[in-house]
């Protein structure tokens, strides 16, 4: 469950990024799911090494120039586990942010694992001053899922973090051959419509379950210019719009 999440959520900030620069935007994507990195492949950065200067360590560009940063860079291998306690995550998030030499961005995008842990924690403290613009809730139809994100919203509240708004992603899926729509994952109880509403927040998008996306993933590349006509990218579309305005100065 944990990896699959994962997935979901890292596969949703990539194309973010990608939207955004798409934009015109300068976007920066810091992946601080120091035990379960997999950001690097879904960017198409995998194997990539971070240099240091004097400015501070230099993050790595994808091809459409997002700088991204993840603790992928600074192992030796990509299966290499990162068993690491909760002060030394922290030690790790705080390099990221301060050390890292992002330069003049337009946005920062923080993949976070699922839960409310350290990690999360660790980035609303080092966000004290400058504050976090919003969160983008990521979820599937399923209570499985459903269920951690109700935790989420109630630490962003208890936090008084900002929230753009909730995802569900995978919602359903539309047979190639005979345009059947079905539900791989049913929402059994309502799905991120209902969440959406028992919550007073808004469904940014329902994102369609698309295997286009997964193999771009697989391959570093964005959905965005693969298949441009394709409904999960205009889901994506509307959503980095969404983001856009929320994110405008008030």
């Amino acid at each position: 469950k944990q990896w699959y999440q994962r997935r979901v959520r890292g596969t949703v900030t990539a194309q973010i990024a990608h939207g955004l620069a798409d934009g015109g935007h300068s976007v920066g994507v810091l992946d601080v799911d120091v035990c379960g990195p997999s950001l690097s492949r879904i960017m198409g950065v995998n194997g990539e090494t971070v240099h240091k200067s004097s400015s501070g360590w230099s993050p790595v560009y994808t091809v459409d120039d997002i700088a991204v940063m993840s603790i992928d860079f600074l192992l030796s291998s990509e299966e290499d586990a990162v068993i690491w306690r909760g002060a030394k995550k922290n030690g790790m998030i705080k390099e990221f942010l301060c050390s890292v030499d992002w330069g003049d961005l337009d946005y920062l995008i923080i993949d976070t694992p699922p839960g409310t842990s350290d990690e999360h924690l660790a980035i609303v403290s080092l966000f004290k001053k400058s504050k976090i613009d919003g969160a983008v809730l990521v979820t599937t139809p399923q209570e499985v899922a459903l269920s951690d994100v109700r935790k989420e919203i109630n630490f962003c509240r208890k936090l008084r973090i900002p929230m753009i708004g909730i995802v569900e992603n995978m919602a359903s899926y539309t047979c190639p051959k005979c345009n059947t729509v079905s539900q791989i994952f049913p929402a059994t109880s309502g799905g991120g419509i209902a969440l959406a509403e028992a919550e007073n927040l808004p469904l940014l998008c329902s994102l369609p379950l698309d295997p286009l996306v997964g193999r771009s993933g697989d391959n570093g590349l964005s959905i965005l210019s693969e298949a441009p006509q394709a409904g999960v990218s205009e889901g994506y579309l509307i959503l980095v719009e969404k983001i856009i305005e929320f994110c405008k100065p008030k």
